[in-house]
């Protein structure tokens, strides 16, 4: 309309509704938009909406007269508390009880890993942690970061890893639960994996080196990431499913509201902020938004496939495919290469070659 009243509508209805939509949807959560032509002009009708806060980027705004002004954390917490819609990971735990949940060891465990002054008492650090509520209870990111069993106050917040025969998911080799604190979850985890996948010894002049068939450090970031990022109001809990041919790594939830397929391993939009800040502080998280990228880089570095990401309504999957150790004689998960691997050449050395060089070598010193 121009500033007399006349209206002289505007161009492109259809690019500028898909526009629209798109800039909606980026929303947390998504905002619900109406766009119609109305002649030569373009009606967009925003009804008032149910999900209040909203955020953009992750940054909430609030109407300030004429001005739209960044919100600071205390009116984004009581806006999330208004509408009862306070992050998961932020919200209360009533079950935890300093007193009598909270075990020395995991304590002093804890404040090793997120530097916490020897010093400093239990309420004063957690509270300087954002992991105690104002009334002095424990947020449920707390709970998860110092449960002696996770599952106590969260049912579905442990790990499940199986190991199936062959290719398929039908026989059942090996499972295991993991449901302690979600720091030691990752680690026990990642090892639980590394037992199971095969390794290469390297035979170089008189050493012997093992070399795992994927890179462990890859493997430990998309374990780190879906515990971090993954929805806990889902009724899931993360799978790990090893197969002959791959390595999975399931997360319940799907992505972020405004978080596409296409921006991954490019943007970081946190669904748990409070336990990710808090994973990055103990250093389980190497840099914010680097995760993907990383595990990418990793494996093209080790010279294996990159992992695959499958992106579904209820969950993320990635998926590491697992190399042939040799072309024609793949072997179950879980049994040890018996070959040593070349790996400037990429290729197994025949046990028969193994044993002339440790034929040689006591040739020499004999």
């Amino acid at each position: 309309m121009e500033d007399d009243g006349r209206i002289c509508g505007v161009d492109g209805h259809n690019r500028l509704k898909s526009d629209i939509q798109t800039i909606a949807h980026d929303a947390e959560p998504p905002i619900a938009v109406t766009v119609e032509s109305v002649g030569d002009a373009l009606c967009v009708t925003v009804a008032e909406q149910e999900g209040k806060p909203y955020s953009f980027g992750g940054e909430y705004f609030l109407r300030d007269g004429a001005n739209s002004r960044k919100m600071s954390r205390e009116e984004v917490r009581a806006a999330f508390q208004r509408s009862d819609l306070l992050p998961l990971d932020e919200a209360p735990c009533a079950k935890f009880s300093l007193e009598d949940d909270l075990e020395e060891s995991i304590w002093l465990r804890f404040k090793e890993r997120a530097g916490i002054p020897a010093d400093m008492e239990p309420r004063t650090a957690l509270r300087n942690l954002k992991l105690l509520t104002e009334d002095g209870q424990m947020t449920q990111a707390g709970t998860w970061l110092l449960a002696r069993d996770i599952r106590d106050f969260h049912r579905r917040a442990h790990v499940t890893c199986v190991l199936f025969r062959g290719t398929g998911k039908v026989t059942i080799i090996d499972r295991k639960d993991f449901h302690s604190d979600i720091y030691a979850m990752i680690d026990a985890t990642v090892d639980w994996v590394e037992s199971k996948l095969n390794t290469a010894y390297i035979i170089r002049e008189v050493r012997r080196e093992e070399r795992l068939e994927l890179p462990k450090e890859a493997i430990r970031e998309a374990i780190v990431n879906a515990l971090a990022h993954r929805d806990y109001r889902d009724t899931a809990n993360v799978q790990i499913h090893i197969s002959l041919d791959r390595l999975e790594i399931i997360s319940p939830g799907a992505l972020p509201a405004g978080m596409t397929e296409a921006a991954l391993g490019s943007e970081s939009r946190p669904r748990n902020a409070l336990l990710f800040d808090l994973l990055y502080r103990m250093k389980a998280v190497e840099q914010v938004g680097s995760g993907i990228r990383s595990m990418r880089s990793l494996c093209r570095e080790y010279g294996c496939e990159e992992p695959q990401f499958r992106i579904g309504n209820a969950s993320v999957t990635v998926t590491f495919p697992r190399p042939d150790p040799q072309a024609g004689a793949r072997r179950e998960p879980g049994v040890r290469a018996a070959e040593g691997r070349d790996a400037a050449a990429g290729k197994f050395k025949p046990l028969s070659r193994v044993r002339e060089f440790c034929q040689s070598l006591r040739g020499l010193l004999s």
